[in-house]
């Protein structure tokens, strides 16, 4: 969402975080009451054990999402941002020793939430379609043929954007929400001694009545506050206080009605267990919640892939991503990107878990341990932050931190068991997409530091050109430039072979800041290195759309007036060889290599015309 959400009115953002925010957290009373008694779990349906659950379910949305996110990690926000990336950047200015190592666990956090960017949009639209077999069984063949359609569907409409289908997200959500209230009202009348289950007392008891049975129903339990990275994630979207007022006004009444009434349904009827959420409904009723569960999952999926590219595009702007081909589906609204290569990826995953566990139940058993993993790395990286940048002390950061540790290091503990059931899949593509990014961003330090042997310091240069003045031709070049003591490895070539120069040279130099945005009014910074030679500094933020042109419009340089028509961009293209020299492994830097050949050009990845654009080719062996 563009920055313009600021001067908006603070109910209408809360109106449209509930579609975007809390889409996922939302749809969990779908699956994870009904998960938390799975029959592998051995627990009983009785009176004793559902309250205990629910006392779970309770205490686990106030400390988790309430305690934990709304009120404290929500205020860790970089620049308005959140997520895991964006807590990693403000470590990242940190002296500790312990820098490097937090940033790497930062990284591994992020990673992890493709592998929930795949089960997401399959376990929610699954869980939602297969309400059809309680209209009637006939539909149960054609289960997994529609959800594959529908997310089929759900992926072919991400190049067209969704600003359209934004518009009504909020308030189908809030339909949703208050169908979940509805829902749950009308069971707790009917036995509203299940409210009872506030004390937790009765989740003390279900320990103690089930000890080990009922550690392993945690994995289940989970299920209730896998939102609670996206809220965070969302945050630059419409700001702390809309996504407030959302959650306490609407999402969580709605969600707690919803699962006490699940559980007075249960406790009155058992054998609801196999669907308690849609066996809440009356028949007349199932067809339309089919249909809006079904629209829910989506706008779920929809804000969770929209998470997803917006985390790829700050991964390329640090450096932990190769360049990829980033479209803007929206002119007024910058969070709305679409990445093809991420798409479709993302797409094929979905269907094959779809094919593969057949059943959201299945799924569930898989859903859990990347996102719970990622909870406690963000405890961690909150606590250095707290300490740190907030200048907290040390017993006071520890005792919040270490309450929310313990707490979810028993979640992750409970998750862990479900390696083997499926949980292997997000951690097998989280471990994946770490290794890439580490790679990505360590094969560029070494590229840097070979590139230093063909470049040569400017002042030597200067010199040069100055005792022996070249052949100047008319018109300007424009060098694209890693580092501002240096001549660009792509003018010293040039001037080898041509043995002349443009009449106005200026070297240009990108910076991607540890903050989401800059400013346009701080984006160019410009200063003169001799004369008709200038230096450029284009600042950009993690979470901004590099467009040199753009930046460089109606730029004046004393006397000198930009103009787009007379100047030429020179770029280096690298080919990179593998080699044995000190560096990576040699299978690591074919992986590099291989990376480096398949990304986005700088041309179209900075906006340069290509007209006016010049490759200069040079082998580099890493």
């Amino acid at each position: 969402m563009s920055s313009s959400h600021t001067k908006q009115a603070p109910a209408f953002l809360a109106l449209a975080a509930l579609g975007v925010v809390y889409g996922d957290i939302g749809t969990s009373p779908l699956y994870a009451l009904r998960e938390s008694f799975h029959h592998t779990h051995n627990i009983a349906v009785n009176p004793i054990n559902i309250m205990g659950v629910l006392s779970l379910i309770f205490w686990s949305l106030i400390i988790v999402i309430t305690i934990k996110y709304l009120v404290f990690i929500v205020r860790a926000d970089n620049g308005g941002e959140g997520g895991v990336l964006a807590l990693t950047a403000l470590i990242t200015p940190m002296t500790s020793r312990l820098k490097s190592p937090l940033v790497l666990l930062g990284l591994f956090g992020t990673a992890l939430l493709y592998g929930d960017g795949m089960i997401t949009p399959a376990i929610s639209v699954l869980s939602a379609v297969e309400g059809l077999e309680f209209v009637t069984p006939i539909f149960h063949p054609y289960i997994i043929p529609i959800t594959v359609v529908i997310i089929i569907g759900l992926f072919s409409i991400q190049k067209h954007g969704t600003a359209l289908v934004g518009k009504i997200f909020g308030p189908i959500t809030l339909l949703w929400f208050l169908v979940l209230a509805i829902l749950g009202v009308y069971w707790i009348i009917q036995m509203p001694s299940v409210l009872h289950a506030i004390n937790p007392h009765y989740a003390y008891k279900f320990f103690v009545h089930n000890s080990w049975h009922g550690f392993v129903v945690l994995g289940s339990v989970f299920l209730v506050v896998t939102g609670g990275e996206a809220l965070y994630s969302d945050l630059g979207h419409f700001g702390k206080t809309p996504i407030r007022i959302a959650w306490f006004t609407v999402v969580l009444p709605c969600l707690l009605l919803n699962y006490f009434g699940q559980g007075a349904l249960l406790i009155m009827n058992p054998s609801a267990i196999r669907n308690p959420f849609y066996l809440m409904t009356p028949e007349w009723g199932l067809i339309p919640l089919v249909i809006l569960a079904t629209i829910s999952t989506v706008i779920a999926s929809q804000a969770l892939i929209t998470g997803v590219f917006s985390l790829t595009m700050q991964a390329v702007q640090l450096q932990y991503s190769p360049r990829v081909n980033i479209n803007h589906t929206s002119h007024s609204e910058f969070g709305q990107i679409y990445i093809a290569s991420v798409n479709w990826v993302l797409m094929v995953c979905c269907i094959a878990l779809v094919l593969y566990f057949q059943t959201s139940s299945n799924l569930a058993a898989a859903y859990g341990i990347a996102v719970t993993t990622t909870m406690v790395v963000t405890t961690i990286l909150f606590y250095f932050v707290a300490r740190e940048s907030w200048k907290w002390s040390r017993p006071v950061a520890l005792s919040l931190c270490g309450f929310f540790f313990v707490i979810e290091i028993s979640f992750w503990a409970g998750n862990v068991l479900k390696i083997f059931n499926g949980g292997w899949f997000p951690l097998l593509v989280g471990f994946m997409i770490f290794f890439l990014m580490t790679t990505w961003n360590r094969g560029r330090a070494i590229l840097h530091n070979r590139m230093l042997k063909l470049i040569r310091p400017l002042p030597e240069f200067l010199k040069q050109i100055s005792d022996e003045p070249p052949i100047r031709v008319p018109g300007t070049a424009i060098y694209m430039s890693g580092n501002p003591n240096f001549v660009p490895a792509t003018l010293v070539i040039s001037h080898e072979h041509f043995k002349s120069l443009h009449e106005t040279l200026i070297f240009l130099h990108v910076k991607t800041e540890q903050a989401p945005h800059v400013p346009i009014h701080e984006r160019v910074t410009i200063t003169d290195v001799s004369p008709n030679i200038y230096r450029i500094f284009v600042h950009y933020g993690f979470m901004d759309f590099p467009d040199i042109p753009a930046a460089l419009k109606g730029m004046r340089i004393n006397e000198f007036v930009f103009n787009p028509e007379d100047s030429t961009y020179f770029i280096g293209k690298e080919h990179i060889i593998a080699t044995k020299n000190p560096g990576m492994a040699i299978w690591r830097e074919r992986v590099f290599s291989v990376m480096a050949k398949n990304a986005q050009p700088a041309t179209a990845f900075f906006q340069l015309p290509p007209k006016h654009v010049i490759e200069i080719g040079s082998h580099i062996e890493i």
